[in-house]
């Protein structure tokens, strides 16, 4: 297996997930460092250099909030990176646990929900939040955090056939694109309208941020209903601005 390149706060957030789903459905004692290791492609002595020791790793993984520690030391542009290298260092066979998953079935089960809450709160709604800033920062921060959980839920436990039969770079393609979207407020990206205008772009065919087929081009041939919807709701995203030279025609 080739390592993919990380950043050392990505490989640590990888380790300790893959530590998190051994743990999980090994328990301690049948779970062994170099076997986490090698769920994220790098030598046992890694692990050792950055946790100090099996048991270390342990304690440290016990705390779901401290998997994503890394993350808020991560410059916001890098954020896109730290989200797929996770992703794609987590183990898709379907053989371990999903961490959360490993939280609802234990004995203490509002308990364990209650710490994650608390986890996922301090790092996501608080202070990621306050890195991203701008209007419904706290909302965007818990959407990645929703995004990043039911992706890795779907791929390593529900194993819907698309998702789990992506190849990495298919899947960071669209994870990243989204991601990107959720990093700046929603007003931010409805500036793209007047920039393509300015530009003599037609705001019909564009390709916009969030835009709901993604396409360059509208839907479907010029007059039918795909066309048009597709047409009407381009121009609704750009705020109604089009060129004299718009290629689809005004009224």
């Amino acid at each position: 297996m080739v390592a993919r390149r990380r950043s050392a706060s990505a490989t640590r957030t990888a380790l300790r997930a893959a530590a998190s789903f051994r743990f999980g459905k090994y328990g301690y004692e049948g779970t062994s460092v170099r076997d986490i290791a090698g769920d994220v492609g790098v030598d046992a002595a890694l692990v050792y250099r950055y946790f100090g020791s099996k048991e270390a790793l342990f304690n440290d993984v016990a705390c779901m909030g401290k998997m994503f520690e890394p993350l808020l030391q991560e410059p916001v542009e890098a954020i896109p990176d730290w989200f797929c290298a996770l992703l794609a260092g987590a183990p898709t066979e379907g053989d371990f646990p999903h961490p959360v998953l490993s939280v609802l079935r234990s004995n203490g089960r509002d308990e364990a929900v209650g710490r994650l809450r608390e986890d996922y709160t301090e790092v996501f709604s608080n202070r990621l939040a306050a890195r991203l800033g701008g209007a419904d920062a706290a909302l965007r921060a818990e959407l990645l955090a929703a995004w990043m959980l039911g992706t890795s839920l779907m791929r390593t436990e529900i194993r819907s056939p698309a998702l789990a039969s992506a190849s990495d770079a298919t899947l960071e393609q669209y994870l990243r694109a989204g991601i990107e979207v959720l990093l700046a407020p929603a007003a931010e990206h409805g500036d793209a309208g007047s920039a393509a205008a300015a530009d003599g772009e037609c705001p019909a065919t564009a390709r916009i941020p969030g835009c709901a087929d993604g396409h360059e081009e509208p839907d479907g041939p010029a007059g039918s209903e795909a066309h048009e919807g597709c047409v009407r709701d381009r121009a609704e995203r750009f705020n109604g601005s089009c060129p004299d030279n718009c290629p689809i025609g005004r009224d």
